[in-house]
């Protein structure tokens, strides 16, 4: 049975979150392994998954698009209408991602959060039901500190 996730990413000090909360389907959890998800399996999935994400948007903006006066105006109250064609010539690695993702978690550069409770190694399993919240919290370091 696959488990559907909300992840939500905040700042220590910020009011407004890092990006909009989002869904993720995980896939089903091997049930010869116990049922059991590791919490560096989990940021690899939802790593991967916004990675993807950004290439699907990048390819997205690679072509022109007809706007309708619905996106016009939704653009202008934004303070930015885009019509896309343009090649930004970025290219991300997943796997250098997960591996960035994963180092500065244990770097303690971000707190993860399962429902409320902190998880402090990527080894331990994490327990996941539908609806689960996932919280990536990042932490502000101090000034010359």
């Amino acid at each position: 049975m696959s488990v559907n996730i909300l992840v939500d990413g905040k700042a220590i000090g910020q009011k407004r979150p890092l990006f909009t909360d989002w869904h993720v389907e995980l896939p089903p959890v091997d049930e010869r392994n116990g049922g059991r998800l590791k919490l560096r399996d989990l940021i690899r999935y939802i790593v991967d998954k916004e990675v993807d994400a950004f290439k699907n948007r990048q390819e997205e903006r690679k072509l022109a698009r007809i706007m309708s006066r619905q996106d016009i105006a939704q653009g202008v109250e934004r303070g930015k209408v885009d019509p896309g064609e343009r090649d930004l010539e970025q290219s991300v690695d997943n796997e250098e991602a997960v591996a960035i993702a994963l180092k500065a978690f244990e770097d303690g550069l971000y707190f993860v959060f399962v429902d409320e409770v902190q998880q402090t190694n990527l080894d331990s399993e994490v327990f996941l039901k539908t609806n689960s919240k996932v919280v990536f919290l990042r932490l502000t370091a101090l000034v010359g500190g």
